[in-house]
């Protein structure tokens, strides 16, 4: 079976321009995740997964390369399908300028091998959460995973394999991914958009949750 990940990085660089930065971490188990850093100014437009507001010529963003290499299986499935079954990767858009934003990288990773390491499927609507603040002084430390489609477009690959899908990755504050386990991700992403909230914000605040 050809390996995926050329073609991955492929329609990355397709959409998002060409990196200026990438970095690989190993987990214990898995296989090496790598995350590719997209600098302000490249050629995408148009929302990420909700609301934005501003220019997209100020947007830095961070895509995983490595999560889509192997089938996300499920996590009460007996065996493992090495070949079919949902392939993903991770993508991160923060305004440049406003925070130590790179400091991201390894989160991403952390959050990319999450289906190796934890046996889960991640999917739009899920909270990923990391712990820890997702970079220095952050007010996040989970993300809301968005509907893909909208930046980077789908890749179809060979039959039995399933297309690979970019998923937009949507900082949430502690307030924030409590009110959406209670009332659950459209109404989250409803109240966002209600109050125009620049969800590309690295320092934002919460939005109203009254």
């Amino acid at each position: 079976m050809a390996d995926v990940l050329p073609l991955v990085e492929a329609r990355l660089r397709s959409a998002l321009g060409e990196p200026d930065a990438r970095a690989a971490v190993t987990f214990l188990g898995t296989d090496r995740i790598e995350v590719l850093r997209f600098p302000a100014g490249g050629p995408a437009g148009g929302p990420v997964g909700g609301p934005a507001g501003g220019q997209e010529s100020d947007i830095v963003r961070y895509a995983t390369l490595g999560m889509a290499a192997q089938p996300m299986a499920d996590p009460t499935a007996a065996l493992a399908d090495p070949v079919k079954g949902p392939r993903a990767e991770l993508v991160l858009s923060v305004r440049s300028g406003l925070a130590d934003t790179d400091k991201v990288l390894r989160p991403l990773a952390v959050l990319a091998a999450s289906p190796q390491v934890e046996g889960v499927i991640v999917t739009p609507g899920a909270s990923l959460d990391v712990g820890e603040a997702l970079w220095p002084g952050a007010p996040f430390t989970s993300v809301l995973v968005a509907e893909p489609g909208g930046l980077v477009e789908d890749l179809e690959l060979d039959a039995p394999l399933d297309p690979v899908r970019f998923l937009p990755l949507l900082p949430m504050t502690p307030n924030e991914a409590a009110w959406k386990r209670v009332h659950g991700a459209p109404a989250l992403q409803e109240r966002w958009l209600t109050h125009g909230t620049d969800l590309r914000d690295p320092s934002r605040r919460s939005v109203p949750l009254d």
